[in-house]
Order: structure tokens, then sequence, then C-alpha cells
């Protein structure tokens, strides 16, 4: 296992969450300062895909600038804000969540199913 380049995957993931968290705050203070701005960003972001991060900031660079810089700002602060806390919560939750499947199928697999079989000839009744 390549411990090295999954960081480098997750760390480019992670990016690109937040750069898209970051869309949608600056969308979010759009709405209520510049509706026609907010209008065209949406309409921007929903012809560029977000899935890259940084290929869809490289687009937005080239058409709006400011919006660019705006978002990358927002992403900035984002990441400064979680991440102190960011690896335990993953820790945490993986831990949880690994746990919690353990147990559903360790139930699944324990389950006694009684198959529907007529009772023997000596219980049934005259109305059987």
């Amino acid at each position: 296992m390549d411990l090295k380049r999954v960081a480098k995957d997750t760390a480019k993931t992670l990016i690109s969450y937040l750069t898209y968290q970051a869309l949608r705050t600056v969308l979010d203070q759009l709405k209520e300062t510049d509706p026609p701005q907010a209008y065209w960003l949406n309409s921007f972001s929903s012809n560029t895909s977000i899935q890259d991060g940084e290929a869809y900031i490289e687009e937005l660079l080239r058409a709006r600038q400011e919006l660019a810089f705006r978002i990358m700002t927002v992403r900035e602060y984002l990441a400064d804000e979680i991440a102190e806390f960011l690896p335990e919560m993953v820790r945490t939750g993986i831990q949880q969540s690994n746990m919690e499947h353990r147990r559903q199928h360790l139930e699944r697999i324990t389950q006694l199913t009684i198959p529907d079989h007529p009772a023997p000839p000596e219980h049934q009744t005259d109305e059987e």
C-alpha cells in the first residue's frame, strides 16, 4: 500500500470538497448582496465541473477573477478552521462507522429464520 499516494489523493479530494463548500458559501452571500452575480456564478458552476477544485478555480480565474479570489479566500478560511479537529473527527467517524457496519452484519448473519413448514400431522386440527 502506497500511503503517500493515498494521503495525496485524500488531500486533493478534501481540497476539492472545500472548494465546493466555499462556492456554496459565496453563492449564499451573493444571493443576498448581488443576485445577478449569484446567478452568473451559479450558471458558471452548472456548466463547469467542480469535481476537481483546482481545475474549477483555474476556469473561474479566466472568467471572473474576483469571484475566484473570493472562493479561494473562503476555502482557505475553511481549511484553517477545520484543520485542528478534522483528523480526530475522521478517525473517530471511521471507527464508529466500522463498528456499526460490523454490528449490523453480525446481527444479519446470526438471525435465525424459521421456515414456513406445515405442522406435523399430529399437531394439525380439523380446521387445517
